[in-house]
């Protein structure tokens, strides 16, 4: 599948807060959408005063790019949110959350949802002791998240990762093992648990219509 491979601060800038895609560099404030906080491009310190279609396109912009993924996965994603029980908008976002590379990036053994994907593609991951290499893995309550002991210079890694990463609050749905470098899933995310400031409901609006 394609993937967009540009200047991952370019993606900050064009939606105006952090994403997280390049690792500690947002936590530290060292991010370029902090030095420039106006959209990339020639004509990107202009104000244009967005229709309610480019507010709700915008949020799903940013969603998308917070958690890497495409148009048509993001889509799967929503049609199965709509269909399951509860409010759309929030079945939307615990799905993204329990994604095994958002995972690695929350409990900490890795800087970025990027770095995350890389660790699940690279096989370096168990789920309850099963090799797992899908990023997109959807984890359940009661899962247990754990480095393959073989995979010393990822083990290097991860702890280098978590020391980085000790200042940023595990969630509580989340319960991570520094020394044994695993992490439990304790529950099922809750929308207080995301943190992140998204408003879901523009994202239901835009693909309702």
């Amino acid at each position: 599948m394609a993937r967009y491979t540009g200047p991952a601060a370019r993606l900050c800038r064009r939606e105006g807060t952090h994403l997280f895609l390049k690792g500690t560099k947002c936590d530290r404030g060292k991010c370029s959408s902090d030095k420039r906080s106006y959209p990339p491009g020639q004509h990107g310190q202009l104000r244009v005063k967005l229709s309610d279609y480019g507010i709700q396109l915008r949020e799903k912009q940013k969603v998308k790019r917070m958690y890497g993924m495409l148009e048509r996965q993001f889509r799967r994603y929503f049609s199965i949110a709509q269909k399951a029980k509860g409010v759309t908008g929030q079945q939307l976002l615990e799905m993204l959350e329990r994604r095994l590379d958002n995972v690695c990036y929350r409990l900490g053994f890795a800087t970025s949802r990027r770095e995350g994907r890389q660790l699940v593609a690279h096989g370096a991951l168990t789920v309850n002791g099963r090799a797992v290499n899908i990023p997109s893995y959807q984890v359940k309550p009661g899962d247990v998240i754990q480095l393959l002991p073989q995979r010393k210079g990822q083990a290097a890694r991860v702890k280098e990762n978590l020391e980085r990463t000790k200042t940023r609050p595990v969630p509580a749905w989340l319960q991570v093992d520094t020394d044994a470098l695993k992490g439990v899933v304790a529950r099922t995310p809750a929308r207080d648990d995301i943190g992140a400031a998204i408003q879901e409901q523009l994202i239901v609006e835009l693909y309702s219509k």
